[in-house]
């Protein structure tokens, strides 16, 4: 891995606001950490168990093990999820079926709140926390960025 590709991987930490990153290709490992609130990043070598996941053949990349959905504090109480995924978001199971959650409803830990189809697979997104969603940040059937923001929730 050249320097400059671990450059951009850093930009890329910067850029998303993603805790942790660790890339492998053959032997060679990287973790770039993101300091807590600051853009301070550090890169360094360290073994560990990776999942790999391969984008167009081409770059093997984990994100640290963190909870699926990002969740950013917002308005001292409020968390934003953000979607772990790029693909296509849906807010209910079927088309014409009742959405499953909307501004006001209350939800708990491993709720279902969308799915986003990303390779011709449905991934379900939960709420990882109780609470009352607050705002729905998408429509159905748009294209979502990984990092977007879905939904705020109101803690309980």
């Amino acid at each position: 891995m050249t320097i400059d590709e671990i450059k951009e991987l850093i930009q890329v930490v910067r850029d998303t606001g993603i805790a942790e990153l660790e890339v492998q290709r053959g032997d060679n490992r990287v973790r770039i950490k993101s300091a807590t609130g600051t853009q301070d990043v550090t890169a360094s070598a360290a073994p560990a168990p990776v999942t790999q996941y391969v984008t167009n053949g081409a770059l093997s990349a984990t994100a640290a093990p963190e909870p699926a959905l990002a969740a950013k504090k917002e308005d001292d109480r409020n968390i934003v999820v953000k979607s772990p995924i790029v693909g296509t978001y849906y807010d209910a199971p079927t088309p014409g079926a009742p959405a499953f959650v909307k501004p006001g409803d209350r939800v708990e830990a491993k709720t279902v709140l969308c799915i986003i189809e990303s390779m011709k697979l449905m991934n379900e997104i939960e709420a990882e926390i109780r609470g009352i969603v607050v705002a729905k940040h998408l429509e159905n059937g748009r294209p979502v960025e990984y990092g977007e923001s879905l939904f705020t929730i109101q803690p309980l």
